[in-house]
């Protein structure tokens, strides 16, 4: 399965999604002109992930911020994960980042997949 990797910019998050490695991660500031735009590939890409998964995935979120039109994106992204048996999500966020926690945690009712939250 072909990697998904896009450099983060100033607006966008990195994104890395490696199957065969067992990497994948979304990390920086989202907030992309065209966020519906920017998470199609990535969101493609779980789809195609979903039918042939690894036994057990750790999907990495490590945002410093991101806007609204990103969140839902985010939420679409959860919610295509859901359906990932052994899939379980690690929420990063800075130790004084209070909004960033609670968005993890509102996001974590949302779904049906086991969160786990870090500081770092």
């Amino acid at each position: 399965m072909e990697i998904l990797n896009l450099e983060g910019t100033e607006d966008t998050p990195k994104i890395i999604l490696d199957k065969k490695n067992g990497i994948f991660e979304i990390s920086g500031r989202s907030l992309p002109e065209d966020s519906a735009e920017f998470y199609r590939p990535v969101l493609e890409w779980i789809e195609k992930y979903s039918g042939d998964a690894n036994p057990a995935t750790e999907f990495v979120f490590k945002l410093e911020y991101f806007n609204t039109a990103s969140s839902k994106l985010i939420l679409d992204v959860l919610s295509a994960l859901e359906d990932i048996k052994g899939m379980k999500i690690l929420w990063y966020f800075h130790e004084d980042d209070e909004d960033m926690e609670e968005a993890g945690q509102e996001f974590s009712e949302l779904v049906e997949i086991p969160f786990e939250f870090k500081t770092y």
